[in-house]
């Protein structure tokens, strides 16, 4: 079952790997990114953050949809991170089993604009959020389990 899906440019660090594991009371972390299935030294930085108890899982994107679609996932408590809202969409609309996104920290850059204090989106992200609330997925925007939800519906439709 999946509990979660967390966006996150960081991926998995102190506060995904203890407050919302304990949280959620996962038992299983699925890292869908294209580059640190390939990565090395990515790959062993997130196995040395995932908690003890926590199994890790990482995938690319396609492989990950294909895990969740095909119900081999199905036996996990599953907290999904992704780095990217564009990941987060490419999920979001091929897995029924996504029902809420909650969005924690992504990069600023030139082409981006803040929408909260720590998501920054292009105009492209902001149509791709769009698109995934009206597939009726819950969008968030929380720091950490304990910090006030924001939904992100009623931030777009202000703009």
């Amino acid at each position: 079952m999946i509990k979660l899906m967390r966006v996150d440019h960081r991926l998995l660090h102190g506060q995904v790997a203890i407050s919302w594991t304990k949280n959620l009371d996962v038992d299983c972390i699925l890292i869908a990114n294209n580059d640190v299935p390939v990565n090395d030294l990515r790959k062993t930085t997130l196995k040395m953050a995932k908690p003890q108890e926590v199994k890790l899982v990482i995938k690319n994107i396609e492989d990950s949809i294909q895990a969740i679609k095909s119900g081999v996932t199905d036996k996990y408590k599953l907290f999904i991170v992704v780095e990217s809202i564009e990941d987060a969409y490419r999920l979001g609309s091929k897995c029924d089993g996504i029902t809420q996104i909650n969005l924690g920290g992504t990069k600023k850059n030139d082409d981006t604009h803040s929408i909260s204090k720590l998501i920054n989106v292009t105009d492209k992200d902001q149509e791709l959020l769009q698109k995934l609330i009206s597939k009726d997925i819950e969008l968030e925007i929380r720091p950490v389990p304990s910090d006030k939800k924001i939904n992100v519906s009623k931030i777009l439709n202000k703009k």
